[in-house]
């Protein structure tokens, strides 16, 4: 299998929010858009972070403060971690393993291209593996070892 460029996996649907929005704002535009990220933009609409559901739940609903007593600016990811968007999908899942993150900014010529999750890949890979290899291969393993013991 040839490995495809991220550009082939990436999703171009981003949703923004402003720094210094509410995290509950945040959380109904997450909803509204059926999104799990907000790529979170100063004026100009420049990237400077990005918050995710799992930001909302770890720093605001675990600790039982309002949410609309809570800034994004507070809670974001930031900075942002990007790759381009012809690095290979293996790049894309290294760097996001790497950095412990399961949102990746994908930038094209240094403007924000899309993102990419583990969704993304799951997709690509169920799409793009013959799975019956795969299965064959597992198989083959778990023989091996009952043969070794």
């Amino acid at each position: 299998m040839v490995e495809a460029a991220v550009r082939h996996v990436t999703r171009k649907k981003l949703v923004t929010i402003y720094l210094h929005s509410t995290a509950q704002e945040a959380a109904k535009r997450m909803r509204s858009k059926k999104v799990s990220s907000l790529v979170v933009v100063e004026k100009g609409d420049a990237p400077v972070g990005i918050v995710t559901e799992r930001d909302l739940v770890r720093n605001v609903c675990s600790r039982d403060i309002s949410s609309d007593s809570v800034l994004i600016q507070e809670i974001m990811s930031s900075p942002i971690v990007t790759i381009d968007v012809d690095a290979s999908i293996e790049q894309a899942a290294d760097k996001m393993i790497q950095n412990k993150m399961r949102h990746l900014l994908i930038t094209e010529n240094d403007r924000i291209y899309g993102i990419i999750t583990p969704s993304d890949f799951t997709i690509y890979l169920t799409e793009n593996l013959n799975m019956d290899e795969v299965n064959a291969r597992i198989l083959q393993s778990l023989k091996e070892d009952v043969e070794s013991q």
